[in-house]
């Protein structure tokens, strides 16, 4: 398990004080933003769990600081592939491939969707972090498909309430191991970091509550092709989910078996929100990649 590069053990004359306020006074040179932005990625950990920036430490609790920089210095425009479904002047929605990482991270500052959208768009919004301009949620650097981006702070700022508010419509579809009997299901079960790989996300007392549902369209000898929708945005939610019904995605190196080259067949297809400036409701849908319905056409065949 990876090692931290520094721990901090709260002292009693800290207890009740916001973790980023008192981290921001504890670590030199390192911003209140910064420090926001390494909470959110799970950079920092409070007894082995995620929190929220807002979380209040209490005495002897534990804090495991991972990463304490962003090379921001290394964010660049690059010209990469870049398919965008929509575009206006508050919003676009883009067509993420799977392996391509959302926005820049420690190994990947010249090769994320961040780095297309500043070479390929002129105006985004400054996000949550510099390290950010333009993002408002994520997908898995190898689930493919859709994703809204902002322009500008106001789309931001009214796209990012929605999603907290669960009003945004998030369709996926999967290809999980195994032979669903169900046509339909739901899957209410607490979400929180693994205590022992934190890479990894599972089911456990005291997690955020996480719900997804999902829907067989097809059954195959040993897999299912499932459609899913969220009804929360947990980190890994639908691979976590699935998994602990026994039925992980199929090729998920991390919460089931690695077969080949492509990533967990995970695709965000459909997307659904509210135009945030004429506040009309909008709806965007994406074919599955060709290496996906590659995959499908052969265990069909089979």
């Amino acid at each position: 398990m990876e090692a931290p590069l520094k721990t901090l053990i709260v002292k009693t004359e800290n207890h009740q004080t916001r973790i980023d306020k008192f981290l921001s006074e504890h670590l030199e040179e390192t911003s209140r933003t910064l420090i926001k932005t390494l909470i959110e990625d799970d950079q920092i950990l409070v007894n082995d769990q995620s929190i929220k920036p807002s979380y209040k430490i209490k005495a002897d609790d534990k804090i495991d600081i991972y990463q304490l920089s962003l090379d921001t210095k290394d964010i660049v425009p690059v010209n990469l592939p870049l398919q965008i479904v929509y575009e206006d002047q508050d919003v676009l929605v883009v067509n993420k491939a799977s392996g391509m990482v959302v926005h820049p991270a420690p190994g990947h500052y010249q090769d994320t969707l961040v780095n297309a959208l500043m070479y390929h768009i002129q105006d985004l919004s400054e996000g949550s972090h510099e390290t950010r301009p333009g993002i408002v949620h994520r997908i898995d650097k190898d689930t493919s498909g859709l994703l809204m981006v902002a322009k500008n702070n106001y789309a931001h700022e009214q796209l990012a309430q929605e999603l907290q508010e669960k009003k945004t419509q998030r369709e996926y579809i999967a290809l999980v191991k195994g032979v669903i009997r169900n046509k339909t299901g739901s899957i209410r079960a607490p979400i929180k970091r693994d205590p022992h790989n934190r890479l990894k996300m599972a089911v456990l007392a005291g997690g955020k509550p996480a719900i997804t549902h999902f829907e067989v369209l097809e059954v195959f000898q040993d897999a299912s092709l499932i459609r899913c929708q969220l009804e929360t945005g947990r980190t890994h939610q639908i691979r976590v989910h699935m998994a602990y019904i026994n039925h992980p995605l199929v090729n998920d190196e991390i919460y089931g078996d690695k077969l080949n080259d492509y990533g967990q067949y995970l695709h965000a297809q459909t997307l659904g929100f509210t135009h945030p400036r004429t506040k009309k409701w909008m709806t965007f849908t994406s074919d599955l990649p060709e290496a996906f319905q590659t995959y499908l056409k052969k265990i069909r065949e089979n």
